[in-house]
């Protein structure tokens, strides 16, 4: 008779999981909800407002990308309810993997880890393009001009795109100081960051000019859902929160405020936003810009402020990386202390980090960062996450069917309402993205799966202890 040793949908024990953290095996717990509310702002709102609004405006939505950002908006609230009562009731390490692995099986598990390491890296490098784009602007303000062969990636006539490659770096050193002081300085860049938001907001309310809302849906109803395919890359971020569960206090009530918090705040200031950067300047201006805020107020001829407002969206995009240097280093732990990945990353340091996870992600992002272009690099991150969220929405009513009894510190509400509505929003953005993202995912995916096959089944430590059960049993 096959034992488990051969299933590729054994299932990873909540009890166990739980058992750990009792123990005190793992990672520390040094986060709180504030923390956790800021680290979602820290990721969510960045590349969003600061990168994204404009070329999505200009080539997808127009003015009506207001609309993109809510129907977007909708899909991740949805499943940000999901994802709340998932982190409060398994408060570990891995986010989705670790969801998936409990309630669908270990297949399932590696396919959403790697749809999330997708996802983490390809947005991680796509923010520090952003960061790239206005570093370059605050320098040459400063009467300093960066050669294009070390400002561009090959695609647009450079060498290198240099400024990403660094601030990678710069994230990288912070992530090996431990979570608790990335944490810190993460806090203290969320809050200069939305400061200088709403002063971009007050400064350009009194120049917007009506006419440049017409036609408010230059490219139909089309373009809004083709756009909330692609602003869906602006919500990355909340999900990421979901990483730190281990290194949460109390994370049955924290996890929930933290996820849901960042959010509500992302989808109020996406909108806001957006209505002043297509109010200021015709959308069609945005066309090839990688910093539209900046680009929107030397428009109206206010110098000083777009120097102010790039630095803000630098230390905006700066908690971008960080966040999502540090969650994808705590997946990949995760993955290897259950065996489906190499024991090496799942070693700790002195700081209690996984060190060599997060110096691997901090080399692959610094590849995707310094030569592909931001366009490519954002529709690759989106489809990952879809399918992530599409999974975690599923887990939700898998897990009220088969754990009833599993303790919750947070319900989603109208299960199963709730978690399908958001797997058909995710289905329908999925299906609006190119035939070459998804080959390219289909690729990724392939990849994936030899991996797995050729080593994760083989080392899973569920595996392991299924052949030590059966010579006891022997």
């Amino acid at each position: 008779m096959e034992t488990n040793r051969n299933s590729i949908t054994r299932k990873l024990s909540i009890d166990k999981i739980l058992g750990e953290k009792k123990e005190g095996a793992g990672l520390k717990r040094s986060l709180k909800a504030m923390d956790l509310t800021l680290m979602g702002v820290g990721t969510v709102i960045g590349a969003g407002i600061f990168v994204i609004t404009g070329v999505a405006a200009a080539t997808y939505a127009g003015p009506a990308l207001i609309f993109s950002f809510i129907i977007a908006g909708l899909c991740c609230g949805f499943a940000a309810l999901g994802y709340a009562e998932l982190s409060s009731s398994i408060p570990a390490a891995g986010s989705s993997y670790t969801y998936a692995y409990v309630g669908l099986g270990e297949i399932f598990g590696w396919f959403i880890g790697w749809c999330i390491t997708l996802e983490y890296v390809v947005a991680m490098s796509a923010i520090s393009v952003g960061w790239s784009a206005y570093a370059t602007n605050i320098i040459r303000v400063l009467g300093i001009n960066l050669p294009d062969a070390l400002a561009l990636d090959p695609s647009a006539g450079g060498i290198v795109n240099l400024p990403a490659i660094v601030i990678i770096a710069i994230c990288g050193i912070l992530q090996l100081k431990g979570a608790k002081t990335s944490a810190k300085v993460n806090n203290v860049l969320v809050i200069i960051k939305l400061s200088i938001i709403v002063l971009f907001i007050v400064l350009v309310a009194t120049h917007i000019d009506p006419a440049n809302y017409h036609p408010f849906m230059p490219f139909g109803l089309k373009g809004v859902f083709s756009g909330a395919a692609i602003v869906f890359f602006s919500y990355l971020g909340f999900d990421a929160i979901a990483n730190s569960a281990e290194e949460t206090i109390e994370p049955e009530k924290n996890m929930p405020k933290g996820i849901i918090g960042a959010l509500l705040i992302a989808t109020v200031l996406y909108i806001i936003v957006t209505l002043c950067l297509t109010g200021v300047v015709r959308y069609s201006s945005y066309a090839g810009v990688a910093a539209p805020v900046a680009y929107a107020l030397n428009a109206i001829g206010i110098q000083w402020g777009s120097a102010l407002v790039s630095v803000g969206a630098i230390t905006g995009l700066t908690t971008g990386v960080l966040v999502i240097l540090g969650s994808q280093s705590r997946l990949m732990y995760s993955m290897s202390r259950d065996g489906l990945l190499p024991k090496t990353f799942s070693k700790l340091s002195g700081p209690g980090i996984p060190r060599t996870g997060i110096i691997c992600t901090w080399i692959v992002g610094t590849v995707i960062a310094g030569f592909l272009p931001i366009d490519k690099i954002a529709e690759l991150c989106n489809i990952g996450t879809l399918w992530a969220f599409f999974l975690v929405s599923l887990i939700v009513i898998v897990l009220r069917k088969t754990k009833p009894e599993m303790k919750r510190g947070f319900r989603c509400p109208g299960v199963p309402v709730i978690p399908i509505l958001a797997m058909a929003f995710c289905a329908f953005l999925a299906a609006q993205l190119s035939h070459m993202t998804w080959l390219v995912f289909f690729s990724w995916t392939a990849i994936g799966l030899c991996i797995y096959f050729g080593y994760g089944r083989k080392h899973s430590k569920l595996a392991n202890a299924d052949d030590s059960s059966d010579e006891l049993a022997g």
